[in-house]
């Protein structure tokens, strides 16, 4: 029997080695998880035994489980790299199926298809631009548009945040005062900024304010115009009481601008301007900010990612908006995992079908842009333990040593 006792210790303590030696070979391999052998106690059957007892007659494997703690988070100079700081796996698309990992050192290909390193395709939702939600929940590769720039959009609407200055004087002016009140010029409280058309086309458009009463300004397009285009009245306060566009608006419309491109795009053209932060309290002219929703085409030059797994695109035309969300997995039980190799895991019966998410999200931990999962070997333990298994198999070959020389005794017995 001792010779079956050191035979299954020799084999036990080889199979930890290996495991040990897996582990340490992937220290330094992104989102690997380290594993650890299971032992069980082998009994024989003693149905004859007086005792009623069984014999142990070694040790077996009983599995080998991996462990899924977090890894170190390292920041990185990649916009693409990315780590899961919490619960949840990567969703990739592999030419086997459906595959799981934690390691985020994702790439783009020259079609703009986002990838692993081993070049499998990364999964995720699709993103409305202009609002930035998801539109769909349906697991899809994820792509940028890297072949060919993105479409020019047409300006719609302009939104301003000014001060008119309480203190200015009326654009009539008042020749019956003493002395008498200059009339303020029209170029004084003006602003302009650039839209676009539907080419792309920059164009200047201005707005104009002169003073006709206490609280009131009217509101112009140009500098020659004759008829304006709304007015503005203003609170006691300083507030903006109204905002009144010109008719045939209805009064409850915003202010309106007409464009006139030259360049083949789509002439005229009306932008809506939203003056409704506007404010006139006794301090100097000032334009807090001017927006607006055009945009001229440009190229893809960057992509970065949220903590909710959102994926923002920069393009040459400074446009930032969000093209695509990371899709995360999670199981049941996570150690029912089928390793795949490439730093993959496949479902599996025991781990349960995968349930789908993004970060942030119910459990699901968060995704940190800019950095990648450490590998969640702990080194100096995998060593000491490497040690203990070294001792172990010194100690099952002794069994199986000792046990010849008994044996070699009683053969030599006279």
């Amino acid at each position: 029997m001792g010779f079956y006792h050191g035979l299954s210790g020799l084999n036990a303590s080889s199979k930890n080695l290996d495991v040990i030696g897996h582990n340490i070979a992937n220290s330094n391999t992104s989102g690997f998880k380290s594993s650890r052998a299971e032992f069980n106690e082998m009994v024989a059957s003693a149905m004859g035994a007086a005792s009623g007892s069984n014999a142990g007659i070694g040790v077996s494997v009983a599995a080998v489980s991996q462990q899924f703690s977090q890894g170190v988070i390292v920041p990185t100079n990649n916009g693409l790299d990315m780590a899961i700081n919490g619960d949840g796996f990567f969703v990739v698309n592999t030419s086997s199926g459906m595959a799981y990992t934690r390691s985020g050192n994702f790439q783009l290909t020259k079609n703009g298809e986002l990838q692993t390193v081993n070049g499998d395709k990364v999964m995720g939702y699709t993103v409305d631009p202009l609002t930035g939600q998801r539109n769909s929940v349906a697991l899809t590769e994820l792509t940028f548009p890297t072949g060919a720039p993105i479409p020019a959009k047409q300006t719609t609407s302009v939104a301003g945040i000014l001060n008119l200055d309480a203190r200015a004087n009326l654009a009539a002016g008042d020749a019956t005062a003493t002395p008498p009140i200059e009339p303020t010029p029209r170029a004084t409280y003006g602003t302009s900024l650039q839209v676009y058309d539907s080419l792309g086309v920059a164009h200047p458009a201005s707005v104009y304010f002169e003073k006709t009463g206490p609280n009131s300004w009217e509101v112009y397009d140009s500098l020659t115009a004759t008829d304006p285009i709304g007015t503005l009245t203003f609170n006691t306060d300083g507030t903006l009481a109204s905002a009144t566009p010109a008719p045939p608006a209805a009064p409850t419309d915003p202010f309106e601008l007409t464009i006139t491109p030259t360049t083949g795009a789509a002439s005229p053209f009306a932008v809506k301007m939203d003056l409704s932060k506007a404010t006139q309290f006794g301090s100097a002219w000032s334009v807090a900010k001017l927006t607006q929703d055009g945009y001229a085409s440009g190229e893809l030059t960057s992509v970065n990612v949220s903590k909710d797994g959102t994926l923002m695109a920069s393009y040459s035309n400074g446009v930032t908006r969000a093209e695509a969300q990371i899709a995360l997995a999670k199981f049941t039980n996570s150690q029912g995992l089928i390793p795949d190799g490439n730093n993959n895991w496949l479902a599996s019966n025991d781990s349960g079908p995968a349930v789908y998410g993004s970060a942030g999200s119910g459990s699901f931990g968060d995704i940190q842009g800019n950095a990648l999962e450490e590998s969640n070997v702990d080194l100096t333990a995998e060593l000491v333990n490497m040690m203990t298994a070294q001792r172990a198999y010194q100690a099952n070959a002794q069994t199986i040593k000792t046990q010849d020389q008994i044996f070699s005794t009683l053969v030599n017995l006279r």
